[in-house]
């Protein structure tokens, strides 16, 4: 009779067991960063709302590797999520490419404009391509920091310009333009700019803070080069093992965060500019030949999204959207 008890208790404890799970994730965010901080909150809140059945494990500060050793490590199953740049997810599906394009945006209005015509859809997108997607976060836009003096395209040219790993549409933009990229993990950086590697980068004022870059430059223009943003990713195979409920909770605690991120960012890159100032950088003209970069990096781009770089449809759609923002602003006036 006992053993009969036993087992049949035995078989009550085994769902809750086989359903219990650990998400590894991993990020190069900096320990103390306002990812960090929050991710670990929303680690805790998972664990408490589905009693331990899902726990998460995160891994900051790039001790995983950069984002392509992460994705890596997903695919054999060693991490089962991570945070990325739009660059680094973009290998794995291209078209999130499509807000960091060089050279696209004016304005961060004009990203608000786009961004709430095509999130959804960059983020159902991915989700086809094998991965659940708990949002997107603002990086800002990313200004041109150097350690010369740089007023226009001239003086651009023969120095060696950074671009993030997976970032293929810069790489063609610059290389349009007579510049001469330099391809390097996000990891990299620091190094790259102290040892010479690359002369100028495009960051936001909050990661050329957060990476330390700031130490190793002296200028930055206003003219914004580019939109960064990051996603937070589970493989979504992975995400199926778990129940439907503790699903609802992952999805609710971690897109929450996402939301407060994107808008916390936008505030945050504001006051890393003015730091950036009283630790004195100094704060250059806006470019002098941006129309000329910006008609030959369209061309360019152009020709990569007709490539297959990325989908020329939802190119134009988002070309599309600006024009149509950017009416509308002109008429208002």
């Amino acid at each position: 009779m006992h053993r009969i008890i036993f087992a049949l208790l035995l078989l009550l404890l085994l769902p809750l067991s086989a359903g219990a799970l650990t998400l590894k994730m991993a990020t190069v965010a900096p320990e103390g960063s306002s990812w960090m901080v929050q991710m670990r909150k929303g680690a805790d809140e998972v664990a408490l709302k589905t009693a331990d059945r899902v726990k998460v494990k995160l891994y900051g500060g790039g001790v995983m590797g950069n984002e392509k050793a992460v994705l890596r490590k997903m695919r054999i199953g060693q991490l089962q999520g991570g945070a990325f740049t739009s660059g680094a997810m973009a290998t794995v599906y291209s078209d999130l490419s499509l807000y960091s394009l060089p050279m696209l945006f004016n304005s961060l209005e004009e990203v608000d404009f786009v961004r709430s015509k095509m999130d959804a859809v960059l983020k159902k997108g991915l989700e086809e391509h094998g991965f659940a997607c708990f949002g997107f976060a603002e990086g800002g836009l990313a200004l041109m920091f150097s350690q010369q003096p740089i007023a226009n395209l001239d003086a651009l040219k023969g120095k060696k310009v950074w671009v993030p790993e997976g970032d293929l549409a810069s790489y063609a933009a610059m290389e349009a333009n007579g510049l001469t990229p330099v391809t390097l993990p996000l990891t990299d950086v620091l190094t790259g700019l102290q040892t010479g590697l690359i002369d100028v980068i495009g960051s936001s004022p909050l990661a050329t803070i957060a990476f330390q870059w700031h130490t190793q430059v002296k200028y930055f223009s206003p003219t914004p080069l580019s939109y960064i943003y990051a996603l937070l990713v589970v493989d979504a195979k992975v995400m199926k093992k778990i129940s439907t409920a503790d699903q609802q909770v992952v999805r609710e605690v971690f897109e929450g965060i996402y939301q407060g991120l994107d808008k916390e960012n936008r505030l945050e890159n504001a006051q890393a500019e003015e730091a950036l100032r009283k630790q004195g950088l100094i704060e250059e003209a806006p470019m002098e030949q941006l129309a000329e970069m910006r008609a030959t990096a369209e061309v360019a781009l152009g020709k990569r999204a007709e490539n297959g770089l990325f989908s020329a449809t939802l190119y134009t759609e988002v070309k599309t959207l600006l024009q149509q923002f950017r009416s509308q602003n002109k008429a208002a006036k």
